[in-house]
Order: structure tokens, then C-alpha cells, then sequence
């Protein structure tokens, strides 16, 4: 009797064993394509985490929009259905977060050096501590490239955008730049964006020359311009919950594989934008302008008002700290 209570009592613990010995499963969804900056991060930060963590987590990477639609997952991440997002730093402020939004201010940023210099130290560690009260832990800032302009027609000057429907991100403060162009905000997902432009539903759109490329953007717009005028970048993040609740050693492990993956997607987001340009130059479908020093001036001009009123939504404090930070001079 003694030996079949043993037996008994193994059968019953082996769903529990083989519970235990099954991989922690990270879902990571991302809306662009693997090919893209954030793509490849996400790849790398996979193949590390199969290599490092030997079997005790699983990640499995869900591009281009295939598990969530864009919009529907900052809802998914908070409750759990979803445990890794890189979404765009503009999906915070339908959050109430509304401190991110500062990334969406026009020429704030001369380049990836004044954005690091935001994201790498105490501004961008504070930001992340903002999202916590929501359930969130923010793991690292991955850049996707600077903004630039196109449409069906030549922008040069401000006064070309006058009457264009143009298509942004959600984001009140990209809102407050159109309108200060005078072109009419178009908010819509990512992956609405080529049909729109191929069908005329809105005239133009700003997006990195990778983005540009990769969703064959290009295709549909005559003209774009090297515009440079804003910044697009990501923050990884987890649900904080599942975060918190790993095993302190496999989240060293994953934060290790995060941090490689960071200057993976950020050394590539510089190349893959460079290549891109030069892509969309060759294909022929797109013209593409480069600014004078003076037609930029006068681009400036017209856009960094827009700073002042964004104060209404961020935090004036927090925009003249990164002014501070990168020398940033709005007169």
C-alpha cells in the first residue's frame, strides 16, 4: 500500500513539475515590420533571451500589427494579455502620461546625440517612473529616426501645407504642429497609412525614411522632404506585474539582453535610415527635396511656437530641463 501512495502522490505532483519546467512565455508585439529598427531589436533581444536563458523563457516577437492592432495595445499590455510592447513615446499621453508627448515637440531635437543625452540620464529614468502607477515598467528608449515631411505635392516652405490632410500619430502635440502649418491633422493607425495615402484619404504624411521604405510609402508620394524636424522613437516596455514577479536572477538575465538589444536597434536604426534615404532616391517614385539653411530657418520659425503651447499638456518645467540638458534655444 505503501508504494502505491507513493506512486499516487507522484502522479498527482507531475502536472504541477511539468508546470514548473515549462518556459515563461513573453509575448513582444510590435506594429512595423521585422526589417525595420525596431524589428531587428526585437529579433535580437529574442535570440539572446534563447541563448541566455536557457530554456527558462520563451519570447515569441508578433510584428506588423499580427497579435494586436495598433491602438488596441496599451489596453492589452495593462491587462496582462500581452506582457512586451515598444510602442511610439505619443501612445503615452492617451494614458495620462502626458510628460512623453515632450518627444513630439518640433526641432526640440539636433540629431540622435541631444536625444540620448534626454533618454539616457535622469529625464528619461524619471519618465519612466511616471508610468509605473499604470501597471507598466519601462525597460529602455529605442530610436526609430528623425522625422521628415512628404506629400503629393513640394514642401518647402511652410505655406505649402496649407489646406493638405495630413496623417499623424495620435498625439495633441503633433496635432498642434499641422495646425500651425496650416494643413488639417489626420490621426489614423500605423497600418492604415499606405492605403490612405494611395487612395487620397489624406495628402501627405511624417514618418523616418526607414518607415518610409519598409511600408513602400514611397510609392504613393511624389515628393518628400529632408525635413529633420522631429523625432520618433520607442520605449520598450513590460507589464509590470509579470515583470516583478520573474525570478530575480532571469530578470537580471533579460535585463542584460535587453541592454544589448537597445544598442543593437539603436546602431541600426542610424544605418537602416541612411540606407532607406538612398533607396527612395533610386526608386525614382519619390522626389526628394533638401532643405536650404534658410527654407529650414523659416521651418523653425513657423514650428517652435509650438512649444509654448504644448505647455497647456507638458509640464513647462520639464521642456525647459530639456532644453537645459541639450542646449536647445528657442529664440
Amino acid at each position: 500500500m505503501h508504494r502505491f501512495a507513493v506512486a499516487a502522490a507522484l502522479l498527482a505532483a507531475a502536472p504541477a513539475l511539468a508546470l514548473a519546467q515549462s518556459p515563461i512565455v513573453i509575448k513582444f508585439s510590435h506594429v512595423v515590420a521585422t526589417n525595420t529598427p525596431k524589428g531587428k531589436g526585437a529579433e535580437a533581444f529574442k535570440k539572446c533571451a534563447d541563448e541566455r536563458a536557457k530554456g527558462r523563457a520563451l519570447v515569441e516577437v508578433y510584428p506588423n500589427s499580427t497579435l494586436y492592432k495598433d491602438g488596441e495595445e496599451m489596453n492589452a499590455i495593462q491587462l496582462g494579455a500581452v506582457q512586451m510592447l515598444a510602442p511610439s513615446l505619443a501612445k503615452f499621453g492617451p494614458l495620462g502620461v502626458r510628460d512623453f508627448e515632450a518627444f513630439d515637440l518640433p526641432y526640440l531635437f539636433d540629431g540622435y546625440e541631444d536625444v540620448h543625452k534626454v533618454t539616457e540620464g535622469p529625464i528619461g529614468r524619471a519618465l519612466f517612473r511616471k508610468l509605473e502607477a499604470k501597471g507598466i515598467t519601462g525597460l529602455a528608449y529605442w530610436d526609430n529616426g528623425m522625422r521628415e515631411m512628404s506629400a503629393n505635392k513640394a514642401l518647402r516652405t511652410p505655406e505649402d501645407f496649407k489646406g493638405l490632410k495630413m496623417r499623424i500619430q495620435s498625439s495633441k502635440v503633433l496635432d498642434m504642429q499641422m495646425r500651425a502649418l496650416g494643413a488639417s491633422p489626420q490621426a489614423m493607425a500605423f497600418s492604415e497609412v499606405y492605403q490612405a495615402l494611395q487612395t487620397g484619404v489624406v495628402d501627405g504624411t511624417e514618418n523616418t525614411w526607414s518607415n518610409i521604405y519598409t511600408q513602400k510609402m514611397h510609392e504613393v508620394q511624389k515628393f518628400a522632404t529632408i525635413s529633420d524636424h522631429g523625432y520618433i522613437g520607442y520605449a520598450v516596455i513590460v507589464n509590470k506585474p509579470f515583470w516583478d514577479g520573474l525570478p530575480a536572477d532571469l530578470r537580471t538575465t533579460l535585463e542584460g539582453c535587453m541592454r544589448d538589444a537597445t544598442r543593437i536597434a539603436n546602431d541600426n536604426a542610424r544605418k537602416d535610415n541612411e540606407d532607406a534615404l538612398e533607396a527612395v532616391r533610386k526608386s525614382g517614385r519619390t522626389q526628394v527635396i533638401a532643405l536650404t539653411p534658410q527654407e529650414k530657418a523659416a521651418w523653425k520659425k513657423a514650428l517652435v511656437k509650438v512649444h509654448k503651447e504644448a505647455e497647456e499638456r507638458i509640464p513647462r518645467e520639464l521642456i525647459q530641463e530639456i532644453y537645459r540638458e541639450t542646449g536647445f534655444k528657442p529664440d
